[in-house]
């Protein structure tokens, strides 16, 4: 029976999410994409249990993660009970739906029929008597967004979930989202933007709005899909994902001038005495509206050197100008 560390509240830093009473780690673990039937039991076990230890308390699931869809939640239901279960109270764990689930009309977007019927779904995958965030996973541009929030309102109203959450909104899309919820009486806790170094968007009017409404920022692909990491930088190895057939990452879009961006940045992050991984979570970090990043990993190492990001030196003003520069 695994035995969680006795320090494994040492070293990670943990941050307040906007103006709520809950804190969450700088670096959160999302189980999107390695966590499926094609994924080893053990190997995902070894990953959930190892990042507990180094202080990842909020692990973030959906209902379409796997592949297939649905099989993340049922293995970490699995690695719940038989490992982490004596440690729920310590844990957030969070899911959505917003994406194809099942067929017919009633199995994607941001009905209250979809949404109240896929919550119900993944806690019984997962086993849990209640999820702490659930959110609605992307913008529904034909149902009413009083019906959606609505929606995540009653799922907080009935115990399914201790917050509510949403994710891919646009800044307007998500303005409007909270003031509702905050009619309901269910303030948004927290937005789920794509944000890295090489995707900034987030940073136009995003991360104001949030702030604005009292709402924290957890951030995906902090990454790049891998492109931050240092994997690529001597170009694509045989066995990568831009090198196979995923829908994620091209090997179009390794193209010289970004090699050369790439190994630019990874020098900075060398003087830093950082990987460029963890020069890319520090980066992303920075920003004051950002709560926490989550990281995807294949491996035990993976999250080994990116929770090394945690607590990381500041950047000074000359390394965020020649980091500016080059971006």
């Amino acid at each position: 029976m695994y035995k969680a560390s006795k320090n494994r509240y040492q070293t990670m830093n943990y941050r307040r999410c906007g103006r709520s009473g809950l804190k969450l780690p700088e670096i959160s673990l999302g189980l999107w994409h390695n966590f499926g039937q094609a994924a080893t039991e053990q190997n995902a076990r070894d990953m959930l249990t190892a990042a507990f230890d180094l202080g990842v308390t909020h692990f973030d699931l959906a209902n379409n993660y796997g592949p297939p869809p649905g099989s993340a939640e049922a293995m970490f239901g699995r690695i719940l009970r038989s490992d982490l279960a004596p440690y729920r109270d310590e844990m957030v764990i969070s899911s959505k739906a917003g994406y194809d689930m099942w067929p017919g009309p009633y199995g994607d977007f941001g009905s209250r029929k979809y949404l109240i019927a896929s919550c119900d779904a993944s806690l019984r995958r997962t086993g849990l008597e209640y999820f702490d965030v659930f959110y609605h996973h992307r913008p529904d541009p034909d149902t009413p967004l009083e019906e959606t929030m609505g929606a995540l309102d009653r799922i907080v109203r009935s115990g399914k979930a201790l917050y509510a959450g949403i994710s891919n909104y646009g800044p307007e899309e998500a303005a409007a989202a909270f003031g509702v919820l905050r009619e309901l009486g269910t303030p948004c806790l927290i937005h789920q933007p794509s944000y890295s170094m090489l995707n900034r968007g987030a940073e136009r009017s995003l991360f104001d709005v949030c702030r604005q409404n009292g709402a924290g920022v957890i951030c995906f692909s902090p990454l790049a899909k891998g492109l931050l990491t240092g994997r690529y930088l001597e170009g694509i190895p045989s066995d990568s994902r831009a090198a196979g057939d995923s829908p994620f990452l091209d090997a179009g879009q390794i193209t010289p001038e970004l090699l050369q961006k790439l190994r630019a940045l990874n020098g900075i992050a060398s003087r830093r005495g950082q990987t460029l991984a963890q020069m890319a979570l520090s980066w992303v970090l920075r920003q004051p509206a950002v709560t926490s990043v989550l990281i995807g990993a294949s491996r035990v190492s993976q999250i080994e050197d990116c929770v090394k990001a945690s607590g990381a030196a500041g950047f000074t003003d000359g390394e965020l100008a020649e980091i500016e520069k080059l971006l």
